[in-house]
């Protein structure tokens, strides 16, 4: 019987890869990837010539019952995906739970994630914490935002840098303008920055300077 590996990989910093996410990188048989070519630059750099093939949302639901066989026949795989741990707004839980329904042993490894840097910098409380990821784009967003005016534990998002002024606006529409924020961006990157205020000030200040790159928005619970 194989092993699944879940292999956190870095969200920007390449140094924030773990000794032994390359260890298992390079000893497993096949290495299952978000996108080969944004993977196949991390492995060319560590120097990790292990076989890679694609595996994303739009394809995995058709070869998770392969993989899991080829699992249970003795091979060992590793799950990335582009960046951060996978399964988390990423590809992953359906592979996962099909490992785990047909005792396929999974390891998940410690590792990068970016809400945890981004919850833990905000100065929000974060003995408590809802993850909701990313917003439903259309339909249901509404509803969504509604149900989360009464949330009082700090609630993280991930949001992409085109949406982030509509979902700041949405911020104090639903939650009020005074309601505490933080957007965290890029990340362990060169131009990282977290911008703190209330859901208003944040909404100014990327309004008047239209953001880039990944962003995490942590936003404080109702009192």
């Amino acid at each position: 019987m194989g092993k699944l590996y879940l292999v956190p990989t870095p969200i920007g910093n390449l140094e924030d890869i773990t000794l032994r996410a390359i260890r298992v990188l390079k000893e497993v048989d096949l290495i299952l990837a978000e996108d080969t070519r944004n993977s196949g630059k991390l492995l060319q750099h560590f120097e990790i010539t292990t076989p890679m093939q694609s595996h994303h949302m739009h394809n995995e639901h058709k070869t998770v019952e392969r993989l899991t066989k080829r699992m249970q026949a003795g091979e060992n795989m590793a799950l990335i995906s582009d960046a951060g741990t996978p399964a988390i707004s990423d590809p992953g839980f359906l592979l996962t739970r099909a490992c785990v329904e047909h005792q396929v042993e999974v390891d998940c490894l410690p590792g990068a994630t970016a809400f945890v840097p981004a919850l833990v910098n905000s100065g929000l409380p974060n003995d408590k914490f809802v993850f909701e990821g990313f917003l439903p784009p259309k339909k249901g967003r509404q509803t969504r935002m509604k149900f989360l005016a009464e949330e009082t534990r700090t609630i993280i998002f991930y949001e992409s840098p085109y949406k982030l002024v509509k979902t700041l606006g949405d911020f104090v529409t639903y939650f009020g303008a005074d309601r505490p924020v933080s957007i965290s961006r890029e990340l362990s990157k060169i131009y990282e920055e977290t911008i703190r205020g209330t859901a208003e000030e944040v909404l100014a200040y990327y309004t008047d300077k239209p953001p880039k790159g990944e962003i995490v928005a942590v936003v404080g619970g109702r009192k």
